[in-house]
C-alpha cells in the first residue's frame, strides 16, 4: 500500500481517511427518529381522540336510533336540534352557568393569587389547601357536596337550622340550584386558575413596583395601574380555559343535582349524554349536538385570541 512521508511519520490513506472522518463530527442521527419517539402517542390520540371526533362528526348526517338500521339522513338531525325546546333549555342553562362561572373565576382566582403573594409565611401550606380540591375526581365532588347541600339531610342545612336559618332547598329551587352548582364547579377548579393568575404575578418585574413606591402610589394604584395590565394576556387563557370548562361541565353536576330540579342544572353536554346513552337512544341527535358545541368552543378560542392579540399589539 503507498505512503505518504510528512516528515512526522507515515501515514496511510486509508487511515487518514478514518482519523479525518473522527475528527469531522458526530454521527448524523436519520431525521425520521424524533417521529419514532412519539409515533406511539400519535397512535393512541389518533385512534381515542381524533378518531372518534371525525367519526363523531359522520355520523350527525345519520339517523342513528336503538333498535333501527342507521340511515343517511342529511341535515334533519340539525333542523330537530334547532326546533327541540330542551335543546334550547339546555343552552340557555349553560350560558347562565358559564357566565357566572368565568366571571367568579377571573375574580377569586386573582384577588387569591394576589393574597398568595402578599402571604409571608405558610405559602406552601395555603397553596396546597387550596389545591387540594383540583386533586379530586369530579364525579367524588358531586357526592361530597350533595351530601352538604341535601335539604332532608345535608350538613349545611343541619348546621343552618340549628342557628335559626331555616334550610335553604339549596338543590331544589331552580336558582338556588344552578347557584349551588356554580359554587361546587369554582371550590373544585378555583385552586388550578389560582396557580396559573400566581405564575401570571411572579413575572411580572418588581422594579415597575419599586419605581411606583418612589413616586407615591398607594397599593390600589399599583393593582389597578401595574398588576392588572400586566396580567392580561394571564387572564385571556383563564377566561379561554375557563370557559372550556364551563362548556364541558358534566360529571359533577350529574352527581350532585342529576340535571334537575326540572331540567334547571341540565346543561349541554347532559343533553348529549342523554339522548346517546339513556334510552330512547338516538345517537344522531347526540353527535349533531356535540359538534355545534365544538363549533362554538372554537369560535369562542379563536375570538378571545384575536382579542387578546389586538390588545396586545396596542
Amino acid at each position: 500500500m503507498a505512503t505518504v512521508d510528512l516528515g512526522v511519520g507515515r501515514v496511510t490513506p486509508s487511515r487518514r481517511s478514518r482519523s479525518s472522518g473522527r475528527r469531522g463530527g458526530r454521527r448524523r442521527v436519520p431525521r425520521v427518529a424524533p417521529y419514532l419517539f412519539v409515533l406511539p402517542n400519535m397512535l393512541a390520540v389518533g385512534l381515542f381522540a381524533i378518531w372518534p371526533a371525525v367519526n363523531g362528526f359522520r355520523e350527525s348526517f345519520f339517523h342513528v336510533i336503538e333498535g333501527q338500521p342507521s340511515r343517511f339522513a342529511g341535515l334533519a338531525n340539525y333542523r330537530q336540534l334547532v326546533t327541540d325546546a330542551q335543546f334550547w333549555a339546555a343552552v340557555r342553562s349553560t350560558l347562565e352557568f358559564v357566565v357566572g362561572f368565568v366571571a367568579l373565576t377571573v375574580v377569586l382566582a386573582t384577588a387569591a393569587a394576589l393574597l398568595l403573594q402578599s402571604q409571608r409565611r405558610a405559602k406552601g401550606l395555603f397553596r396546597a389547601a387550596l389545591y387540594v380540591p383540583v386533586l379530586i375526581s369530579p364525579v367524588v365532588v358531586g357526592i361530597l357536596w350533595n351530601w352538604i347541600l341535601n335539604p332532608t339531610s345535608g350538613v349545611l342545612d343541619a348546621l343552618l337550622h340549628r342557628v335559626g336559618l331555616g334550610q335553604p332547598s339549596w338543590l331544589v329551587e331552580p336558582h338556588l340550584a344552578m347557584g349551588s352548582a356554580i359554587f361546587v364547579e369554582l371550590w373544585a377548579t378555583l385552586g388550578f386558575y389560582t396557580l396559573i393568575v400566581l405564575g401570571g404575578l411572579q413575572s411580572i418585574d418588581p422594579s415597575l413596583y419599586e419605581a411606583a413606591r418612589v413616586d407615591g402610589a398607594s397599593s390600589w394604584d399599583e393593582i389597578w395601574r401595574i398588576t392588572l395590565p400586566s396580567l392580561r394576556p394571564t387572564l385571556l387563557v383563564v377566561v379561554i380555559l375557563s370557559t372550556i370548562t364551563g362548556f364541558q361541565a358534566f360529571e359533577f353536576i350529574y352527581t350532585l343535582t342529576g340535571g334537575g330540579p326540572l331540567g334547571a342544572t341540565t346543561l349541554i353536554v347532559q343533553y348529549i349524554y342523554d339522548h346517546a346513552f339513556v334510552p330512547p337512544i338516538n345517537f344522531g341527535l347526540a353527535t349533531a349536538a356535540s359538534v355545534l358545541l365544538f363549533l362554538v368552543l372554537f369560535a369562542i378560542t379563536l375570538v378571545n385570541l384575536a382579542i387578546g392579540r389586538r390588545k396586545g399589539a396596542a
